[in-house]
């Protein structure tokens, strides 16, 4: 006899249950990030983007697939990534939603769980331009084109072959990036950021009494203050 499996009404499947999870401890770590559940699905922060019409799921979309359960399909779109930062959606939100913050949350989820929208490989852009400003100190066009298209399309650098010959005998086209001078000072900012990315759990902080300050918290020593 085979024993058929179902899924209770409500109930989600382990995968989506484990993004969701990690979804919610970053959200933890957003100042007000609990306002999320407060959306009306207005449409304010959708009307209010102004890069709203090359995504594929509007900030609004997204807030209701996650409510549906399908966080899954919003690590998959392109909409995380087209994000301008210019936070409109936040300062215009009447529920005081942080949506910006809760998209670069989103971000970091897919990039823990390596989940990306198809042809669409901007991370990979994104990596190539770290790596060369870690290297350099800064950024080589054709390094970051070739990197991006090599895992991408090869076939496509052929037929950019005339248009870099182009440039190249005009004098717009280096062959090869130089190193800046102080480029240390560029890689210990990069290392600071990384720290940043790494995963954080949320601790209260230790009160001292009659204390002001960083005193109150106890991250300074009596001393420093």
């Amino acid at each position: 006899m085979i024993r058929q499996s179902h899924r209770l009404p409500g109930a989600l499947p382990p995968r989506e249950r484990e993004l969701r999870e990690t979804f919610l401890k970053q959200v933890e770590l957003v100042p007000g990030g609990d306002r999320l559940s407060r959306c009306l699905q207005c449409g304010t922060c959708t009307g209010s983007c102004p890069v709203s019409y090359a995504m594929d799921l509007s900030p609004r979309m997204m807030i209701a697939l996650f409510r549906a359960g399908m966080i899954e399909e919003i690590l998959h779109s392109r909409s995380i990534w087209i994000c301008a930062s210019c936070y409109m959606c936040t300062t215009r939100c009447p529920q005081q939603i942080k949506i910006t913050d809760l998209l670069y949350a989103l971000k970091r989820v897919a990039m823990e769980k390596k989940l990306y929208p198809d042809r669409f490989p901007v991370y990979l852009l994104s990596n190539s331009f770290v790596r060369l400003l870690y290297r350099y100190g800064r950024n080589h066009e054709l390094l970051l084109l070739l990197r991006f298209q090599l895992r991408r399309d090869p076939l496509q650098l052929l037929r950019m072959l005339p248009l870099g010959w182009a440039m190249y005998r005009r004098g717009r086209l280096a062959l090869w990036p130089k190193r800046i001078h102080g480029v240390s000072a560029i890689r210990q900012m990069i290392d600071a950021a990384k720290t940043l990315e790494l995963p954080r759990e949320a601790a209260p902080l230790e009160f001292v009494p009659g204390a002001i300050g960083y005193r109150a918290v106890g991250q300074l020593p009596e001393k420093a203050v």
